[in-house]
């Protein structure tokens, strides 16, 4: 089976990244580049330890967001990358972009989808009082956070936790599970069809394979 690539597009610490190098050799996929937004983003060092190239495209460069998809995507050809895996990357693509790579973009989002989409997931699960929170893997579509939906994996909210132990916790969370579903999806085991998600050519529910938590988590 040929190794696939990813472009992973990045704006800060880039935890995920990191995560998705370290697992690459136990996976399918092998990480061609990374595009990044802001120049003073860790995870740009990240890359540059692993031997990774990467570009910097500021959105602020461009005059609107369409010019700004442009450059993104041509700077993904240039990586030669057969998908495009979104590691908190905080912008928000246009239907062009989407349109370019159907089925090929995937994203890693902080809560248990299609509850709390967009920011403060951790504030706004301990705020509801929710016994569980969680992370979400999705295809990107043209709806926020709104995606067919990959898998999810939770943890029991403690009555200790605040919104910096909820962050820790789920970043562990996305570490085990974001390699995982990138490999399905470069292994060829995974497919968008419509608006369903398929795994080994068996259709998912709404809401995506439960995976469990890590150890620990």
């Amino acid at each position: 089976m040929s190794t696939k690539t990813i472009a992973v597009l990045i704006s800060g610490n880039g935890s995920n990244l990191q995560a998705l190098i370290d697992q690459a050799g136990e996976q399918a996929y092998r990480v061609s580049g990374v595009v990044c937004n802001r120049p003073s983003a860790f995870g740009l060092q990240r890359a540059a330890r692993a031997g990774i190239p990467s570009t910097i495209i500021e959105h602020g460069a461009f005059p609107d967001r369409a010019a700004f998809d442009a450059a993104l995507l041509a700077a993904i050809e240039r990586f030669q990358a057969d998908f495009i895996v979104l590691a908190g990357f905080m912008r928000i693509l246009g239907p062009a972009f989407i349109r370019a790579r159907p089925g090929a973009i995937l994203n890693i989002h902080p809560s248990l989808l299609p509850g709390y989409p967009g920011m403060h997931t951790h504030r706004r699960v301990l705020a509801a009082g929710d016994s569980e929170h969680g992370i979400s893997v999705h295809f990107v579509n043209e709806e926020l956070d709104g995606g067919p939906i990959i898998a999810r994996s939770r943890i029991i909210v403690g009555e200790e936790d605040s919104e910096e132990s909820l962050a820790g916790r789920v970043r562990r969370l996305e570490h085990h599970l974001y390699p995982k579903v990138v490999g399905w999806l470069a292994a060829g085991r995974l497919q968008l069809r419509g608006n369903a998600v398929f795994l080994d050519h068996v259709k998912l529910p709404a809401t995506g394979m439960e995976h469990p938590a890590p150890a620990g988590a």
